[in-house]
């Protein structure tokens, strides 16, 4: 197998993950995807380190995402569940959990691009703040903060929504709210 198609091979799934992430369309995340192996195969070898083919490639993937985005002037309404749902912990146990973050992940395709790139990118591509900053080609603190404001804003739709918000809450009495204890 060559190195190209080991790069493929073990990159392919977790850029395709990222592309849908942000345009929220499968065919669009595909192109993005083959794009990205395109330009590798005219300039990768310009990469002096390999070890940083991972966020070389993610660089370029975002940086086609956010060429695509200007040229088109529109995102589709197509929904991300489907795409990002099947990332989500299959093995857990607790259902009210994986309802939480399925609808976690519905709400996080409303996101606007500039909070959710890096809060895919965070939790659902395992990318650490420097690797994430590199991808993004922002500081490292404004990471942080993004992905900051992104979990705040997400924990806020899903509380201000009854049907979001997680099973525990729903289940307060109302009677009880009043009562004080002790």
């Amino acid at each position: 197998m060559s190195e190209f198609e080991q790069l493929v091979d073990a990159h392919y799934q977790a850029l395709f993950r990222f592309a849908v992430s942000l345009s929220k369309n499968r065919e669009t995340a595909a192109d993005l995807v083959q794009q990205t192996f395109c330009i590798w195969a005219q300039k990768g070898d310009q990469l002096r380190d390999r070890s940083k083919a991972k966020t070389w490639l993610f660089t370029t993937l975002h940086r086609e995402f956010l060429s695509h985005a200007r040229r088109s002037k529109r995102f589709s309404d197509e929904e991300l569940t489907e795409a990002v749902a099947g990332r989500l912990d299959s093995s857990e146990d607790d259902t009210d959990r994986q309802m939480d973050g399925q609808r976690a992940v519905e709400l996080l395709g409303d996101l606007d691009e500039t909070f959710r790139a890096p809060i895919t990118l965070f939790y659902l591509q395992q990318h650490s703040y420097k690797e994430i900053a590199a991808i993004l080609d922002i500081p490292i603190g404004t990471v942080m903060s993004r992905i900051s404001r992104a979990k705040e804003m997400l924990r806020k739709r899903m509380t201000a929504d009854p049907l979001s918000a997680p099973k525990n809450i729903l289940q307060i009495e109302p009677q009880n709210l009043g009562k004080h204890h002790g």
